[in-house]
């Protein structure tokens, strides 16, 4: 595990270690899983965009050169 170092304002800071404090945890383990959340959001993230790629790619579907004009999707 590596070691990383944070600036971050006192008012901040003593606001962060109330709420530590309040949930039994302290600031360094609130850091440590918000970062890692972050980090396996961005994999599942980047799983299901290239998912979709790969689905789109593999698709059968036809797609025609249908072009419309704005006044004729807005009829009523």
């Amino acid at each position: 595990m590596k070691n990383i170092t944070l600036s971050i304002e006192e008012k901040v800071l003593a606001a962060v270690r109330r709420v530590a404090a309040d949930q039994g945890t302290t600031v360094n383990a609130m850091v440590r899983e918000h970062l890692t959340r972050l980090a396996e959001h961005q994999d599942r993230a980047a799983l299901a965009r290239r998912r979709i790629r790969e689905l789109s790619e593999a698709s059968e579907a036809l797609i025609g050169s249908a072009k419309w004009r704005r006044d004729e999707l807005h009829d009523r």
